[in-house]
């Protein structure tokens, strides 16, 4: 490697240029942007259609010092190497911090250089310096068409949604047809009907083996899922085929054969954070934090190393030494019988190939999850296993599966069989190492039955009817919205964490037992969008509008176009709804019901918190009432706890007031002893003001996160952002919180307005919260 005494390098985390100094020696200066480092400017007008989206960047405040100590260092420089992410997005960070500098007249006519790697592994890093490249300015103009894209929607619907449902409201380009989604699947479990069907289900027996069997045909007639839909039926087949066996069946058939399953293909962003949040649990936030410390390099004794490659990808290749050294890890640990006699190769997804040039895999398969235990925290070492585990499982042998079918009838009667399966893995392959089996395949489920032949007695040890109600498509969680938007073409790998987020963040959607439920204003705020904005949340007009920019990164379409032809027809449609539609239009929903009061219609209407129903002759006419119907019968009577009430002794039960569901005792108003249903979270951080409480999360009436003392209400003390157990260093106030604004980032926040204290967040709370 050529060394040049002075070079600046620069990357995007502190993380990542401790890492690579290592590598690079005292010949180089590394600092880290800590991020983006210039952003259109935060009102109207930054992007101008009239003039070709010509476009109006600013500096970001919070990392202004950053770019000051680069400049700073440039003044000495020779040449400057930009080693940002390997993606759109790094592309146009380096783009952005080269212009920065050009303004602050550092380079003058010193080589601007860009510098690309995949892995932060000591051969990586010199490679990629001893052979740099340019800024792609075709990955940068797509990033710059997706920005321009993303504001031109916000600015023009949010003021809409404002106007049109409540203030304060905002849309997303991307997170609109996400939105969709989850409330289309809202709509489909509330329109659920229930069906009935019953099965008939048996054990059945050869001499101290038991093993299911399932009825699948009765006098002639294929038994399937709707064949027996009610009890009498099904007692009468039950009773049918127990008089006719007495006992015994005879075995009509035994069908055996073998089946390969192949290893799914080495990890690509969605299918980790899939499999992180149904293994682990994890976010996908949670999920990339991890995995860019990972990236990004731990000390493993001997310095910081990089354990995978990067993690942003939609590619499932392998380079070709990553290949080799994997296929020696699996002769070495496994055996040579595991390993195929070519690599295994898969087909990626993505067109998109210039961005994404390999999967996530270890930098070294050789550094296995065993020998990175004493250096790893847990999270750590379990998203590295899982990882480990399937780039090293894709490239072994298929499992081989025997399975065997088993067809019995009672004696006398071919025309009725009940039939039993079985698998075994003759060669667990890959399977040695990675089990990716779905819950509740039963197909890959190794269940054995005793050796049976044709024309053999078993015994029929039981017989049930069991009654069974179809049941409503689930409603998503992290890692099927993910799975969901990949199918659908919604955003790109780097942005499924985001626009989950996103969601939640605007109180669009809520978790409810780690699943997405829609709140009243998302379901409004997306019918609103659906309705007069229809193809701007269509699902196939997002997936080309993502396949477009696609092709600007690749370089075979220009950036301008395509925003021209998505601003038009935009524009149009916005100016029209604004002039056409009326609030009421969007926020009421009239019903079929006349007001007890005044007569007129009642309507389903959005109020502060939540739907409810009220009459559409408001204000005159103030009736209301809660949105459950009234169906005339009693209420059903409340449901209980186990404990008592610790101020009466009555009963406690589940009850629903204006702002939700509640714990309170039944002897109200004589008791008015409430609890919240969840009990707030205890952060540790003493109390500042009365030193005694301690701060603990909450939730307003409208569901947003604050901090308040235990001792509420003796102690009123509150903040709404999330506590530090550290005094200010400025004014010594006992604790700073931790802020998160959009144009500043996250930040140490002085919880004292009059001290004013804010500092950037380690790069460590940055990523977390990015």
């Amino acid at each position: 490697m050529s060394q040049n005494n002075s070079t600046v390098v620069v990357v995007e985390s502190p993380a990542k240029a401790k890492t690579i100094k290592k590598y690079l020696g005292s010949g180089y200066e590394v600092l880290a942007s800590y991020g983006h480092v210039r952003d259109l400017v935060a009102k109207e007008g930054a992007v101008r259609p009239d003039e070709r989206f010509a476009m109006r960047y600013e500096g970001i405040d919070r990392n202004n010092r950053h770019v000051d100590a680069i400049a700073k260092a440039m003044r000495n420089a020779d040449q400057l190497l930009l080693a940002t992410d390997p993606d759109r997005e790094g592309e146009a960070i380096a783009w952005h911090l080269a212009e920065l500098l050009r303004q602050r007249k550092v380079l003058d006519d010193k080589p601007v250089r860009r510098v690309v790697f995949h892995e932060i592994t000591q051969r990586a890093i010199q490679d990629a310096v001893e052979h740099p490249g340019d800024i792609s300015m075709d990955l940068v103009n797509a990033q710059q068409a997706r920005r321009a894209l993303d504001y031109l929607v916000g600015f023009n619907i949010s003021p809409l949604l404002w106007k049109k449902i409540r203030r304060g409201l905002s849309a997303g380009r991307v997170q609109s047809p996400a939105l969709r989604l989850i409330c289309e699947r809202e709509d489909e479990i509330e329109a659920f009907q229930p069906r009935e069907y019953w099965t008939l289900d048996a054990m059945a027996g050869k001499e101290k083996a038991t093993f299911a069997a399932k009825l699948t045909q009765f006098e002639g007639d294929k038994v399937e899922q709707f064949s027996i839909v009610d009890s009498a039926h099904a007692m009468r087949v039950r009773d049918t085929v127990i008089e006719q066996a007495n006992g015994q069946l005879t075995v009509a058939g035994v069908t055996r054969r073998s089946r390969k399953r192949r290893p799914a293909p080495p990890f690509i962003t969605s299918t980790l954070q899939q499999e992180a949040s149904k293994r682990f649990g994890f976010t996908a936030q949670r999920t990339m934090r991890i995995a860019q410390q990972l990236y990004e390099g731990i000390d493993v004794g001997g310095g910081p190393v990089g354990l995978i490659t990067y993690m942003r990808t939609d590619s499932t290749s392998l380079a070709q030494e990553a290949v080799v050294e994997i296929r020696e890890v699996i002769t070495q640990r496994f055996g040579g019988g595991t390993l195929p006699d070519s690599p295994n190769v898969f087909k990626a997804k993505s067109k998109n190939a210039q961005e994404a040039h390999e999967a996530i895999r270890p930098s070294s398969a050789a550094r296995t999850p065993d020998t990175l235990r004493g250096h790893l925290s847990a999270e750590q070492l379990k998203l590295y296993t899982l990882i480990w585990n399937r780039a090293v499982a894709s490239q072994m042998n298929p499992a081989l599966i025997d399975t065997v079918s088993v067809d019995m009838c009672p004696a006398g009667q071919p025309q009725t069989l009940l039939r039993a399966s079985g698998s075994t893995v003759r060669e667990p392959g890959f399977l040695a190492v990675y089990d990716n089996r779905e819950e509740g395949d039963e197909n890959d489920r190794e269940a054995t039955l005793p050796p049976l032949s044709e024309g053999e007695q078993v015994a029929l040890r039981a017989l049930e009817a069991n009654q069974h109600f179809t049941e409503p498509p689930p409603r998503y969680n992290e890692a099927s919205l993910i799975k969901a938007l990949e199918e659908f073409g919604i955003g790109r790998p780097s942005t499924y964490a985001s626009i989950i987020s996103t969601l939640q963040q605007r109180e669009y959607v809520q978790l409810d037992g780690k699943r997405f439920v829609p709140t009243d204003v998302g379901r409004v705020v997306s019918r609103f969008l659906t309705e007069f904005f229809t193809q701007y949340v269509d699902y196939d007009f997002t997936a080309r509008l993502e396949d477009e920019l696609d092709a600007v990164s690749r370089g075979e379409t220009e950036w301008v176009p395509v925003l021209e032809r998505f601003w038009q027809p935009f524009h149009e449609r916005v100016v029209q709804t604004e002039t056409s539609v009326a609030r009421r239009d969007v926020t009421q929903q009239q019903l079929d019901e006349a007001c007890p009061e005044c007569g007129k219609p009642l309507a389903i209407r959005l109020g502060k918190r939540g739907n409810f129903v009220g009459c559409t002759g408001y204000p005159e006419c103030k009736y209301t009432r809660d949105l459950k119907p009234s169906t005339g019968e009693p209420e059903p009577p409340p449901e209980l706890l186990d404990r008592k009430c610790p101020e009466c002794g009555g009963d406690l039960a589940y009850k629903r007031g204006r702002y939700g569901r509640f714990i309170g005792c039944v002897n109200y108003p004589t008791c008015k002893h409430v609890e919240p249903l969840n009990k707030p979270k205890d952060t540790g951080v003493g109390c500042p003001e009365c030193k005694q409480g301690t701060l603990m999360e909450r939730k307003s009436r409208y569901g947003k996160l604050f901090y308040s003392c235990s001792r509420y209400p003796d102690c009123k003390y509150a903040v709404w952002d999330p506590p530090l157990p550290q005094p200010c260093p400025k004014c010594a106030h006992p604790i700073l919180t931790v802020k998160t604004t959009k144009r500043r980032g996250v930040e140490h926040v002085c919880p004292d307005k009059a001290c004013g204290y804010r500092e950037p967040a380690p790069a460590s709370e940055t990523a977390e919260n990015a």
